[in-house]
């Protein structure tokens, strides 16, 4: 054991019975956090046209993504595996072990193997390496020994080296299967990018639960699109009264083709009542937001909230292509349908 990782454990010793002191806990905690953080950043500090060569061949693929490791490796290989296949790319686990002793069959021809292993010298991938390369099949290590013979036999191997883990003795893989796990990210964010994954993809994959409803949900599904009120431009203000109260604070203004030119809110016919005695006889046009923010049918739900939650907007008109009302949706209504 080093002497530095015997001095740390030593400053957390205590009497028997007794709790270590909570800044001293704290400190430690923090020492694990930042150094597993030093460690992602010492990928992306390293990262090089090899993670593009990486890239490329997952794209290519025709078959599936084979994710492969041994023990807490093995453990993050099972997530990248997760990670690929959620995001449009097949991939399985399979176990070294398990591959050599009949499982071997659900390789293909078609497919590419990613390896996780902090040595690169595992001898439980060895066997599996050297039947992928018989195969001819292109093979991505994850490796924190760039020279190892894991990274050798790999037709790319990417570095994924830590100084020093973030256990105290550093002995249990901490830092390094942070690192692994964040270069398996990195892998399949930027491989859905270069297939063009779009969030209709991600929600046809993840059909259940807040998630699916999050990426299904449309504009269409929530707003108000029978009995609301609009107003003209040539309105005034006494007009809006019933409309803004019966459309909860927002009303559309229209044109002569009821196409959407302004919106009137509460806070608008507060703020004139302030100003003049006269306000019921104001015309609209001099009180609406002209040109407002719209949305169109077709809007992820969870992308209008968005959009109102960015801008103060509690309503939107919701308009088709030549921009005549459709309907009003409103922050309430995608609330409660429950996609944020």
């Amino acid at each position: 054991m080093r002497p530095e990782a015997m001095s740390r454990i030593a400053r957390l010793d205590t009497e028997p019975g007794a709790e270590p002191k909570g800044s001293r806990l704290l400190e430690e905690g923090r020492r694990v956090l930042e150094a597993e953080a030093g460690a992602v950043a010492g990928l992306a500090r390293r990262l090089d046209e090899r993670f593009c060569e990486a890239i490329e061949l997952l794209w290519a693929v025709t078959g599936r993504v084979i994710v492969t490791g041994v023990g807490k490796s093995g453990i993050i290989a099972r997530k990248i595996a997760a990670t690929l296949t959620s995001t449009g790319t097949p991939a399985t686990f399979l176990h070294p072990v398990d591959g050599l002793h009949g499982d071997l069959g659900i390789v293909s021809r078609e497919d590419v193997g990613i390896f996780v292993s902090k040595s690169g010298s595992t001898s439980e991938l060895a066997g599996l390496m050297e039947y992928m390369v018989r195969l001819g099949l292109p093979t991505i290590a994850l490796t924190g020994d760039p020279i190892s013979s894991l990274a050798k036999n790999a037709t790319v191997a990417l570095d994924c080296r830590v100084s020093q883990e973030a256990c105290p003795m550093d002995l249990a893989p901490t830092s390094s299967t942070t690192a692994a796990l964040a270069m398996g990210d990195a892998l399949a964010m930027v491989l859905l990018q270069r297939k063009g994954f779009r969030p209709e993809d991600f929600a046809r994959l993840h059909p259940g639960g807040a998630l699916g409803r999050r990426l299904t949900l449309r504009v269409s599904d929530v707003m108000v699109s029978e009995d609301y009120p609009e107003v003209t431009e040539d309105a005034s203000m006494k007009d809006c009264i019933v409309p803004l109260a019966h459309m909860r604070g927002t009303v559309p203004i229209v044109d002569g083709r009821r196409c959407v030119v302004g919106v009137v809110t509460a806070g608008d016919l507060t703020r004139l009542m302030d100003g003049r005695e006269d306000f019921l006889d104001v015309p609209v046009r001099e009180v609406m937001t002209k040109n407002p923010k719209t949305s169109f049918p077709g809007t992820l739900a969870g992308a209008v909230v968005r959009e109102m939650e960015d801008h103060g907007i509690m309503a939107l008109p919701v308009v088709d292509e030549a921009g005549e009302l459709r309907g009003m949706v409103h922050l309430h209504d995608v609330l409660r349908a429950d996609v944020v």
